[in-house]
């Protein structure tokens, strides 16, 4: 199977919180949690798919997941936001290998200042040939009167 591995340079890595099997195959969604490194208050969790051996064995492509992802974050304590990035790019928060090279599940956070939310987009990042595959999750930042 492919060995997935979180490269956040100072943050901790996710944490598998559970596994649904989904056929006889061996295939199984994979669901990790994992806090903002730079905004704490904030977790993430995210869902994708992982082949099994014998679905391996049956087609192929043995060093490649599907792109296919979910995420949903939400405010698990005080909010506090650190020095992150306010352009429109956002920045990446969290990413795992998905293929032995070319593809990888990225999170990347944006925050939208004129409505003060935190949104939290899961995509697929591939050298070629990118996928349009994503999902997204929004937590509001509302301000104590």
């Amino acid at each position: 199977m492919v060995a997935l591995t979180v490269m956040w340079p100072f943050a901790p890595s996710a944490e598998q919180v559970g596994k649904v099997d989904v056929d006889w195959l061996g295939n199984d969604l994979i669901i990790e949690a994992f806090s903002d490194p730079k905004v704490t208050g904030v977790t993430c969790h995210v869902t994708y798919f992982e082949r099994g051996l014998l679905d391996r064995l049956q087609n192929g492509n043995w060093f490649e997941d599907p792109s296919n992802s979910a995420i949903s974050c939400r405010q698990t304590g005080s909010i506090e936001i650190g020095d992150i990035e306010r352009d429109d790019e956002g920045e990446s928060v969290f990413s795992e290998r998905r293929s032995i090279v070319w593809k990888s599940l990225k999170v990347t956070r944006i925050f939208d200042s004129e409505n003060q939310t935190l949104i939290y987009v899961a995509h697929a990042r591939e050298v070629q040939n990118g996928s349009a595959k994503m999902a997204i999750s929004t937590i509001p930042l509302f301000q104590r009167q």
